[in-house]
């Protein structure tokens, strides 16, 4: 009932003032009632006292079925309306390319637990705020490859986001291969922006595709590019061969990441390079680029009305009813 009402407004409120006749009818009733219901003195109610019936019980609901009644009928006269809502979202969305380093050295601990899983959390954020956009990712390391194309559906994405491993691609960074994987899936949309964010966190070293080359394609196709670069300042634990039990042993290594060809990148094609020394910086990296690439969102919203008057209108006329039925029927007097 309550659930009924948040939805509820209505349309002659004033009519509620009629309510405050319950309390004077009430007290009319209650002082009245002796003239409708005359007693009989008795000694004692000893000879009477197993004589009580259910009509008798039940007449007491008498009064309550009568202001029921009335309090429906006063809520049917205020004309209670549902307002019902529409909203029409017209969205220009945004094509956008996640390219993401799987390489080993990802494993690496300046991040918390490590760069992967800090950056596949940070990226799974970014995708649930880019409701209306459509989203891909593309995984590099010695090799490229597209994991999922653009889609709407990104629950698909954040599921491979989640899947992915730091390695299994291989030794290396090829960070030309993994942008120009983008650059091929992102190159025939037909929205207006087309934007792509590389993630890596070493320098290219691999690949037959050269970085700027792809920039460069990347650029004759109207694609953006930002670029993270991902490592502390100074070093880190970096994982080196397996132990003898099969875990991953760690060592510190001085990070290396290319910021030049990250920083000739991102600026050719319009976009930014961003370096990420921690989790909190990475979070920021990604809410500013949300911020600098809107979805363009028109909502229309809609109003209709809709009477529910009738339902009180007619729960009153059965209460009525019922109390009319109750009273001259079943609890009829005889003279």
């Amino acid at each position: 009932m309550f659930l009924f009402f948040n939805n509820i407004s209505f349309l002659n409120p004033e009519f509620f003032g009629l309510l405050l006749l319950l309390p004077a009818i009430g007290a009319w009733y209650f002082f009245k009632r002796k003239e409708y219901y005359p007693t009989l003195k008795m000694p004692n109610l000893n000879s009477v006292s197993d004589l009580s019936s259910w009509r008798g019980k039940l007449r007491g609901i008498l009064p309550i079925l009568r202001a029921l009644a009335f309090i429906m009928l006063v809520i049917a006269i205020a004309r209670p309306q549902e307002t019902l809502k529409e909203e029409e979202v017209k969205a220009e969305g945004i094509d956008i390319f996640l390219v993401l380093d799987v390489s080993y050295s990802m494993l690496a601990k300046d991040l918390t637990p490590d760069r992967m899983e800090a950056s596949k959390r940070v990226a799974t954020d970014f995708v649930e705020r880019r409701k209306y956009d459509r989203i891909g990712l593309a995984l590099f390391g010695g090799e490229a490859f597209t994991q999922c194309p653009l889609t709407t559906d990104h629950r698909v994405v954040k599921e491979f986001l989640a899947g992915t491993k730091a390695g299994i691609l291989g030794q290396g960074t090829a960070i030309g291969m993994g942008l120009s994987s983008a650059v091929n899936h992102i190159k025939d949309s037909e929205s207006e922006s087309k934007i792509i964010i590389l993630l890596t966190d070493g320098v290219s070293n691999t690949g037959y595709i050269q970085p700027m080359t792809a920039a460069e394609i990347a650029v004759e196709f109207g694609a953006k590019v930002y670029t993270i670069g991902v490592g502390t300042q100074g070093e880190a634990l970096y994982p080196i061969n397996p132990a003898s039990t099969g875990r991953l042993r760690y060592q510190p290594v001085k990070v290396e990441i290319d910021e030049v060809l990250l920083k000739k990148i991102s600026e050719m094609s319009g976009g930014k390079y961003f370096r990420a020394t921690d989790d909190k910086s990475l979070e920021n990296i990604y809410a500013e680029i949300d911020r600098l690439e809107k979805t363009e969102i028109e909502v229309t919203t809609i109003k209709r009305h809709s009477e529910e008057f009738y339902v009180f209108a007619f729960a009153g006329l059965l209460f009525l009813i019922l109390e009319i039925l109750l009273r001259y029927v079943i609890f009829r007097a005889i003279p």
